[in-house]
């Protein structure tokens, strides 16, 4: 694994490059550690989901993963904090279940709030924080805080002293009742195969929303070589590092469905002189797409799906883009492309945003 770039000290992201082996797939046993799983399972709430295959494969994703896989579901409720600290929501979703939850607001302006793996987590202003009473530290990159200092605050709330009568959870309570009880929209997704019942949001009003995936086929693009160099050369890391750059940047401008890569594009080079990297030819490719709140476990699902599916020499791309986490609309994105005939070999860019 290499950066693909040595940044800046103003730039707010940095992307990794991993070329690797794909170990074997047990479907009844997901994978956990090792890249590209690690890493998928790293991301927080995923925003956006991308896949990119060529066009005559298309029909065996979509008998794998559009018709035997329900599409993914999250809902949008407001509720206060204090809501999600108490009652039947409190034991039932978040002691006894699995949820992810991610609150309205921008990261740095607003207070925001979200919760992933049992872990609440306060993104708050200097005087929200002073008035909830709350244990944290400043957050945010140092010398760019300026006169609004903000701070984070992180619990676990699946810890055993996370309990009514607890100190610490008194104080939490304490802290929703007064400092933070403005009821607030949020996005929610249960990733537990199954709910509560009855359940615990349903007083709440909850809107629901399937992640039904788009479709878009039949895009004549020019595609460049998908294989990496293999030379053992001194100079071998230099080639992939640049083999790399553009193959991601031709990557982003399909799923972006950029004019720019398709065959016959003739853009005035004072407008544009991007041009597709050598040993390009002709193809029709389909790409997929799903939008809404996911979660990093359906990712990881979805991209052994799409192995399993797939011809071993059948190449593709899956990328998933998590939502934002600054001022600037930082996210961090994952892109995974398997080479064609490449006997389990695999790339992986790995964009990390640093607030």
């Amino acid at each position: 694994m290499f950066s693909l770039q040595k940044p800046a000290s103003y730039q707010t992201s940095k992307c990794y490059v991993t070329h690797g082996i794909l170990g074997h797939l047990d479907p009844k046993q997901p994978p956990l550690k090792g890249k590209p799983w690690s890493t998928l399972l790293g991301q927080d709430f995923i925003y956006r989901a991308d896949l990119i295959l060529p066009q005559d494969v298309v029909e065996l994703v979509q008998e794998r993963l559009l018709q035997q896989d329900a599409a993914p579901e999250y809902k949008r409720v407001v509720m206060s904090l204090h809501d999600i600290l108490s009652g039947d929501f409190f034991t039932r979703y978040i002691k006894e279940g699995n949820i992810l939850m991610l609150s309205e607001g921008r990261r740095g302006i607003d207070n925001v709030f979200t919760l992933r793996n049992g872990t609440l987590t306060l993104y708050l202003d200097k005087a929200t924080y002073e008035r909830a009473g709350l244990v944290g530290r400043t957050h945010g990159v140092k010398g760019k805080r300026g006169d609004k200092p903000r701070w984070i605050v992180e619990i676990d709330l699946g810890s055993d002293s996370m309990v009514p009568g607890k100190k610490g959870f008194d104080r939490l309570i304490y802290a929703s009742k007064n400092a933070l009880g403005a009821p607030v929209t949020w996005l929610f997704c249960d990733i537990s195969t199954t709910g509560p019942q009855p359940d615990p949001l349903l007083p709440h009003s909850p809107s629901s929303f399937t992640s039904n995936p788009t479709i878009t086929r039949d895009i004549n693009a020019v595609v460049p070589t998908l294989i990496p160099p293999t030379s053992t050369e001194q100079n071998a890391r230099d080639d992939l590092e640049d083999f790399s750059s553009e193959l991601y940047e031709w990557l982003s401008l399909v799923r972006l469905q950029s004019p720019r890569v398709l065959e016959g594009d003739q853009i005035d080079p004072y407008l544009s002189r991007y041009e597709v990297p050598g040993g390009s030819q002709p193809a029709k490719t389909c790409k997929i797409s799903w939008q809404g709140f996911h979660s990093s476990s359906w990712a990881r699902q979805t991209l052994m799906d799409i192995i399993i599916a797939l011809p071993p020499k059948t190449w593709f791309s899956f990328s998933t883009t998590t939502f934002s986490k600054g001022l600037a609309g930082d996210n961090s994105e994952c892109t995974v492309l398997r080479p064609p005939n490449s006997s389990g070999a695999y790339l992986m860019w790995e964009v990390k945003s640093h607030e």
